[in-house]
C-alpha cells in the first residue's frame, strides 16, 4: 500500500516524493521500483542496504556542493549511519542524518520546498 506524502506542487523539474511504499515511490509523477536516490532536480534507481557504504552512495558524494544534507532513509525502522560513512561524506561537505524511510520521504520534502540543498536515499518499504 502507499503513503501520500506531504502534497507539494512541484517546481520545474523538482523531485516532490508524492508517495512511498508498495515496494516503491511515486516521485514527480513518476513510478519507481525498489530503492531511489533523489536529488532536488533527478532521481536514479539504488542498489540499496541498510547499512550503506561509501561506495553505494557514490552519485552523492559526487553531487559535491550540490548537497549539503544527504537523508537516509533506512526501511519501517530506520537505523544508524555508520561514523566511517558519516566521516567520509562530512570531508566532502554532506552531513548525514538517518531514518525511517516514511521520514526521510516528508523531511526530503519539506527541505525541498525551503530550497535546501538536499539528497535522500530511500530503501523501498511494503
Amino acid at each position: 500500500m502507499a503513503v501520500e506524502a506531504i502534497p507539494l506542487v512541484p517546481r520545474g523539474h523538482q523531485q516532490v516524493i508524492q508517495s512511498y511504499g508498495g515496494g516503491g515511490f511515486t516521485v514527480a509523477g513518476q513510478r519507481y521500483r525498489g530503492d531511489v536516490l533523489v536529488f532536488p532536480e533527478r532521481t536514479v534507481a539504488w542498489s540499496g542496504t541498510a547499512d550503506p557504504s561509501l561506495e553505494s552512495l557514490a552519485d552523492v558524494a559526487a553531487a559535491g556542493a550540490d548537497v549539503a544534507l544527504l537523508l537516509l532513509g533506512l526501511g519501517i525502522n530506520g537505523g544508524l549511519a555508520a561514523p566511517a560513512l558519516r566521516a567520509a561524506l562530512k570531508k566532502s561537505g554532506i552531513a548525514v542524518e538517518a531514518m525511517t524511510t516514511a521520514a526521510a520521504c516528508r523531511t526530503f520534502n519539506v527541505l525541498l520546498a525551503e530550497e535546501r540543498r538536499v539528497a535522500a536515499a530511500l530503501l523501498a518499504i511494503e
